[in-house]
């Protein structure tokens, strides 16, 4: 029993330098940027929340726990903001090996279990991924909104982009969550003009 503890709190301690990681986007009163800890946090709390607006068949609980690891691997990697301009396959190498790395820490059983569980979310097939994925990409366009545009701001985005980028990746797995709020967004951003 030691030696599992001792390997499931190395792996949390280690999680904990995801609150070190800045995103691109603002708190909802713009006061600062968030970190990848609290965006991870505000991902399980949309999901508790809106959950009745999954498709049938979406388990929020395991939603939940995607959304609470999805961003671990941004330890390693660091955020990639949606609008910024990397490599994406690099992105996604690097993403891979600090997976490996990452839930390589916890104990064989967990490790895997939940390595596996990184990964749907990742290949964004299975129906609580795709209501994972769409949350992922639903928060920041609120935030954006509240804090007076945001990121869209600072990369001089317009709908378009915004709607390649994001609202194709809601509207694949939450629809009706991209049909609230695309029109919210245009409106923002022809009145920003």
């Amino acid at each position: 029993m030691t030696e599992r503890l001792d390997a499931q709190m190395a792996f949390l301690t280690e999680a904990c330098k995801l609150k070190t990681v800045t995103r691109a986007t603002l708190l909802c009163d713009a006061s600062r940027r968030e970190n990848s800890g609290e965006h991870s946090w505000h991902l399980a709390l949309y999901a508790l929340t809106l959950a009745e607006h999954a498709p049938n068949g979406v388990d929020i609980n395991r939603v939940i726990r995607m959304l609470l690891l999805h961003d671990l691997v941004e330890i390693d990697a660091g955020d990639a903001p949606i609008f910024g301009t990397h490599d994406i396959a690099e992105t996604e190498a690097q993403e891979q090996a600090a997976a490996d790395r990452i839930f390589g820490m916890l104990p064989g059983d967990q490790g895997t279990q939940l390595r596996a569980l990184w990964q749907e979310f990742e290949d964004n097939q299975s129906p609580d991924a795709k209501f994972a994925k769409s949350l992922d990409r639903f928060q920041p366009p609120n935030q954006n909104l509240a804090s007076g545009g945001g990121s869209w701001v600072e990369y001089d985005v317009d709908f378009d982009t915004v709607a390649t980028k994001v609202g194709a990746k809601i509207a694949h797995g939450a629809p009706g969550l991209w049909d609230w709020i695309a029109p919210k967004i245009r409106a923002f951003l022809v009145a920003k003009g």
